[in-house]
C-alpha cells in the first residue's frame, strides 16, 4: 500500500490534482501495482479525504508552510491547544504506533511542523495503516500524505527528514 501512496505523492503534487478514485485505480493498475495494493491505498486515501473533510486551512501571510486548521464555519481553530497541553496516547495507539513513531510525532510537533489538528489526522491515518507497530518510514509517508492532502508543502529541511532514510547518515 505504501508504495502506491508514494507513487501518488510523487505524481500528483497536490491532493486536489489527483484524479477520481476510479481513474486513479486504472492509472495505478497500468503502472503495474497489484489490485489488492490499489484497493488498500484507495480505501486509505478515502479515509484521508474524510478525515480532512470540513477542515479549512488558513495560511500565515508570507509563509505558505504555516497554516491554522479550522472547521469550516467555525470562528476559532479546531482543537485549540495551550502551551501546557499534552497529548495522552491510548494503549492501542502506543502499541500500533510504537516508540519510534510516537517520538517522531513529538519531534514534528516541537519543531512546529505538525499542528495539533494535523497531528490528530496523522494519528488517525496511522491507526488505519497496516503493520503492528507501524514502521517509522511508513509514518513519514503518512505525514507526507496528510500535508499533501491539505496542500501544505513542508519546508525543505522537513521534506528532507521525511524523505531520506536514516541509514548511511553520519552524525556530526
Amino acid at each position: 500500500m505504501f508504495e502506491v501512496l508514494v507513487f501518488v505523492y510523487e505524481n500528483y503534487w497536490r491532493g486536489d490534482a489527483c484524479p477520481e478514485p476510479e481513474q486513479l485505480g486504472r492509472k495505478l493498475s497500468a503502472h503495474g501495482f497489484e489490485a489488492e495494493e490499489i484497493r488498500d491505498a484507495l480505501h486509505w486515501l478515502d479515509g484521508l479525504s474524510l478525515a480532512t473533510q470540513g477542515m479549512q486551512l488558513e495560511r500565515s501571510p508570507g509563509d505558505d508552510a504555516v497554516a491554522t486548521v479550522t472547521l469550516r464555519g467555525a470562528p476559532e481553530a479546531a482543537l485549540p491547544q495551550s502551551d501546557n497541553a499534552m497529548r495522552v496516547y491510548s494503549q492501542a495507539e502506543q502499541e500500533h504506533l510504537g516508540a519510534d513513531c510516537l517520538g517522531f510525532i513529538r519531534f514534528l510537533e516541537s519543531s512546529s511542523v505538525l499542528s495539533c489538528g494535523l497531528r490528530e489526522i496523522v494519528i488517525e491515518r496511522a491507526m488505519a495503516a497496516p503493520g503492528d507497530p507501524v514502521a517509522l518510514d511508513e509514518l513519514k509517508i503518512i505525514v507526507l500524505m496528510v500535508h499533501w492532502s491539505t496542500g501544505i508543502e513542508p519546508d525543505a529541511l522537513v521534506l528532507d527528514e521525511l524523505c531520506e532514510s536514516r541509514e548511511g547518515r553520519v552524525a556530526h
